[in-house]
């Protein structure tokens, strides 16, 4: 499919292509793009990014290479970067650290962007500041377009278009579990970890994760409320799914989901995306046992509370793991993998009618899998996402948007490219 047409340099630049996760993308690029896509690839190194350029070439030596822009980390630089490209791919962080530049500059310069963050308090910061600007010249900025968030926000968006199609239904409670989760983490993220709480206070994150905090609109719709076993153990049993327990990425990633809700209901343009008033969102994680959800739960509550109150663990954490840009060995990380399994109820109070019995008793169900490293993951997020912006028409005009904003087409990529989704229904 031929892009459309625009009057920028490039279609695409990777901002940060030296890094662990910026490389992966140009590779996925030089892999799978057009090979008379304009792109580039820029950083504050001449002499590495000419090094990212042959990687690039070394995997198609038939299409374009990548241009190099040498740009360094301030508000002049990015902007100048910015005006050059129709899409650019941010992958510099802790973006609550450096991220600002690139998402202000495309905000001011109309130019779509992504990023693999998993900090939503700076997703939240970031809306704040730049959704009007972006309005106003038509920019449409993602933000956590990688692990997290796009893969929960993704199988929302299958599950409700599951009911929708099938049923002829809203929908109601959505969980989705993270089935299998094998990975080991590189530089970038842990430095994210750790820098999260010297860049924002405990309320700003707090706030950033409740439910409908990066959402334009609020729904009087509750969460299911967690039974006091629940509460104590972080053990929940879900219909399908059985027994599942609290996971580390959930509040992130369901502001993320909650946002794609919030967008459907209040802007025209996406409204064939609405999941319907009753939506509510959870997310778990399979544990080995029982015992071992326990363990988990606790696990969470207290390396978070020494995360955000005991600045020398946090010091004692960053001697011992990757430095941003580094990561783990490529041929470590082939049989890593990824699962997520989803359940959703219809939620037919929409009918002038009741259902027929058969309807009401079932469930969408949908399986989400990846084979592979976590960051090839991400990279082809990324990628696809941009690919996306770049050939389709998009039902968005300007504004902070997210990874299922996108619809159909980058489904259908992404499932192409390796993140096998399947959906059907299921009796309760």
């Amino acid at each position: 499919m031929a892009f459309k047409k625009h009057d920028r340099q490039y279609d695409v630049v990777v901002f940060g292509a030296t890094g662990y996760t910026g490389l992966m993308t140009a590779e996925h690029i030089a892999a799978t793009f057009p090979t008379n896509t304009r792109w580039a690839v820029a950083g504050r190194s001449a002499d590495k990014l000419q090094h990212v350029v042959s990687e690039c070439q070394k995997i198609n030596q038939d299409r374009l290479a990548p241009a190099v822009e040498v740009c360094n980390l301030n508000d002049a630089d990015l902007a100048q970067l910015a005006r050059k490209t129709c899409v650019l791919i941010s992958t510099v962080g802790p973006y609550a650290k450096y991220g600002e530049h690139a998402f202000k500059a495309c905000a001011e310069a109309g130019t779509h962007y992504l990023d693999c963050t998993g900090e939503a308090v700076w997703t939240l910061d970031m809306i704040t500041k730049y959704e009007a600007t972006a309005k106003r010249s038509g920019a449409c900025l993602i933000s956590q377009n990688g692990v997290e968030s796009a893969p929960s926000d993704v199988m929302a968006y299958v599950l409700a278009q599951t009911i929708k199609k099938e049923l002829e239904a809203d929908t109601g409670d959505v969980v989705v579990s993270v089935h299998t989760f094998k990975a080991k983490a590189s530089g970038g993220t842990f430095a994210t970890a750790l820098n999260l709480f010297e860049s924002y206070g405990l309320r700003q994150i707090g706030e950033s994760h409740k439910p409908y905090a990066l959402s334009p609109v609020k729904s009087s719709e509750p969460t299911p409320r967690a039974s006091i076993f629940s509460m104590l153990t972080g053990l929940y049993n879900i219909p399908v799914l059985g027994t599942v327990c609290t996971s580390i990425a959930s509040r992130t990633n369901a502001a993320i989901v909650f946002r794609s809700w919030g967008l459907a209901k209040s802007e025209p343009a996406l409204s064939k995306q609405y999941y319907g008033p009753k939506f509510t969102y959870r997310e778990f994680m399979r544990p080995k046992s029982k015992l071992h959800g326990v363990i988990m739960h606790y696990g969470i509550i207290y390396a978070g509370l020494l995360l955000a109150f005991v600045p020398p663990f946090r010091a004692l954490l960053r001697r011992f793991y990757y430095q941003p840009g580094q990561g783990p060995e490529r041929e470590s990380t082939h049989k890593d993998q990824i699962e997520l399994r989803g359940v959703a109820t219809p939620d037919f109070s929409a009918w002038e009618r009741q259902p027929p019995a058969g309807k009401a008793r079932q469930l969408a169900y949908a399986r989400g899998n990846w084979n592979g490293s976590m960051y090839l993951l991400t990279a082809m997020l990324l990628g696809q996402a941009a690919l996306t912006m770049l050939e389709d028409d998009v039902p968005m005009v300007g504004g902070v948007y997210t990874p299922a904003t996108l619809g159909q087409g980058f489904i259908d990529r992404i499932d192409d490219r390796g993140f096998k989704i399947e959906s059907e229904l299921v009796d309760a």
